[in-house]
C-alpha cells in the first residue's frame, strides 16, 4: 500500500557475487582434461614456463605421454610467445602448428570453457567467495569425459574449413 513502511513481506533479499576473478590454466587432451591451476596474482612469461613444466607434465605422466608425440596448440597471447615461453616449447621437443592470430573459434578449449562455464551456472546459489569459486571449478573441471575433449578434437577440421570460407571471417564456432 501507498505510504506503508518496507517490511520483510515486501522486501527480497538478493546477494550479489562480487568476491573477483579467477583466472585459470588448463589443458585438454584426447585422453580427457589435465591437470588446472588457479593463477594467483599476474601471469606472465616466467609463470607461464613454470605452468608448463609443473602442470603440463604432471598430465603427460598422469597419461603415460611423452612430449615428443604431442602436437601443443596455444593461443598466441603475448605471455605465451614470449622467449622464455618460445624457447622451453622449443626445448621441449613438442610439436607447434603455426596458428593464426584472433582465431579464437579454432581453438578447441575455448569451448571447453564454455561447457566449464556453463555446469558452473547449474548450481543453485552462486559462490560465497573466491575459495568456494575455486573449489566448484576443481569438480565441474575433474568431471568432464574424456569424450567432451574427444569431440571438440574432432571438430578441428570442420572449424578450418569454415573458417578458410568464410574468408577469415567469423563463424558459427
Amino acid at each position: 500500500m501507498e505510504g506503508e513502511g518496507l517490511s520483510d513481506r515486501l522486501v527480497q533479499e538478493t546477494v550479489k557475487f562480487g568476491g573477483g576473478s579467477l583466472m585459470i590454466w588448463g589443458c585438454m587432451l584426447w585422453e580427457g582434461v589435465g591437470y588446472a591451476t588457479k593463477i594467483d596474482g599476474r601471469m606472465d612469461g616466467q609463470l607461464y614456463v613454470d605452468i608448463l613444466e609443473d602442470e603440463l607434465g604432471q598430465t603427460l605422466e598422469w597419461y603415460g605421454l611423452e612430449r615428443e608425440d604431442m602436437i601443443f596448440q596455444q593461443n598466441n597471447d603475448p605471455k605465451y610467445k614470449c622467449k622464455k615461453a618460445t624457447e622451453w616449447i622449443k626445448n621441449s621437443g613438442m610439436k607447434v602448428p603455426a596458428w593464426p592470430p584472433q582465431s579464437l573459434d579454432l581453438n578447441p578449449i575455448v569451448h571447453l570453457w564454455v561447457h566449464l562455464k556453463k555446469k558452473l551456472g547449474e548450481y543453485d546459489s552462486p559462490p560465497r567467495g573466491i575459495h568456494e569459486l575455486w573449489e566448484r571449478v576443481e569438480e565441474q573441471w575433474n568431471k568432464i569425459p574424456a569424450a567432451e575433449c574427444q569431440k571438440l578434437i574432432e571438430s578441428m577440421p570442420r572449424r578450418v574449413q569454415a573458417v578458410v570460407k568464410a574468408k577469415g571471417g567469423y563463424t558459427k564456432y
